[in-house]
């Protein structure tokens, strides 16, 4: 029996879609954008001032009190919009001018002088204990180098240690490792305006000597050479406001008061105000200055030993030796002290 059945054969043709295309990317473009303009928007309003705000919310409320200010535009890119309060019709707006200059009175700008100078001290003092860190010479002495800030200015105190005295003994002299401290300090010390005070101190173990020198001389003498010393590693002279001499008036350790750290030297880069009471320019007018050299009434004498100042510091070695500049031994026994 033949099968004459037909055979169908189905051919389902497979079409790929096409490119649904990027409309996306536009939205989130502008998704995106309008984000953006939201924190920016947010941020500019936790950034104006109040007054800007009023000036803002203003010209949406009355644009026409603009139409005659200073700029025709919300934004002006030299300044933020002026009202017109005389052409409002917004009774809200209302603005006070804001005057040109800002008036501060003398003690807003004293304070505000003090608190710079504070800065400046904080961070001298920063860099000399830096410094002495850093510095293999001056490390083997930070036990006798103390630093702290006072109403006055910025201290630095070098005591004298029971096995290493700054001076000789009895002396104005001073040791070769105490030169190098004040040489070493003298760069850094000099890079602020602010003038310096040097005080000597002794403890209270009477002068051995016999004649007029004693304790207060003695004082007086080392704070001297400190002085001098500093001179020579390149401070100006001019910048030194007193040089004094304490003796044991004013003790560091008030208990023990023939410990060796009441024999030091006080350093006080002075603040403005301490520089003036020192100065007595407070509601005084200033004494002439005498000229140099004669002996005027509280004229230091010219120092014979300081170099001019445009030639450069010499090394410690070689002021020790060809200048000798801290050679000031206390009188011996029996012999009147040398003027």
């Amino acid at each position: 029996m033949e099968n004459n059945q037909p055979i169908i054969i189905k051919r389902v043709k497979r079409i790929a879609g096409g490119h649904h295309g990027g409309a996306w990317k536009i939205a989130f473009a502008d998704f995106a954008t309008a984000m953006m303009a939201f924190f920016l928007v947010l941020w500019l309003l936790s950034t104006a001032t109040p007054e800007q705000k009023i000036a803002i919310a203003g010209y949406f409320k009355d644009p026409i009190g603009f139409s005659e200010s200073g700029t025709p535009y919300i934004i002006d890119l030299g300044g933020t919009p002026t009202l017109a309060p005389e052409n409002t019709l917004n009774p809200e707006v209302k603005s006070q001018p804001q005057p040109d200059k800002v008036t501060v009175d003398a003690e807003q700008v004293e304070g505000m002088a003090e608190m710079v100078e504070k800065e400046r001290l904080e961070l001298l003092l920063q860099e000399l204990q830096t410094k002495v860190e850093e510095n293999p010479q001056l490390q083997k002495f930070k036990d006798q180098i103390m630093f702290d800030l006072t109403p006055d200015g910025l201290r630095i105190q070098i005591v004298d240690a029971e096995n290493r005295p700054m001076f000789d003994s009895g002396s104005a002299r001073l040791k070769p490792y105490f030169e190098d401290i004040l040489l070493a300090m003298a760069d850094t010390i000099k890079a602020v305006p602010n003038k310096i005070s040097i005080s000597g101190h002794t403890d209270a173990k009477p002068f051995s000597g016999t004649g007029d020198f004693g304790n207060w001389e003695l004082s007086a003498n080392r704070a001297n050479a400190a002085r001098r010393a500093l001179v020579a590693g390149s401070y100006p002279d001019s910048q030194v406001a007193r040089v004094v001499g304490y003796a044991s008036s004013a003790l560091f350790d008030r208990e023990h008061p023939f410990n060796p750290v009441n024999r030091r030297i006080d350093i006080i880069v002075l603040t403005k105000k301490a520089q003036r009471a020192i100065e007595g320019s407070q509601g005084a007018e200033p004494a002439p200055e005498p000229t140099q050299g004669q002996g005027g009434p509280g004229e230091v004498p010219a120092d014979p030993n300081a170099l001019p100042a445009d030639k450069e510091p010499l090394p410690a070695h070689e002021l020790r030796e060809r200048l000798n500049l801290f050679d000031n031994p206390a009188p011996k026994p029996g012999e009147a002290p040398k003027q």
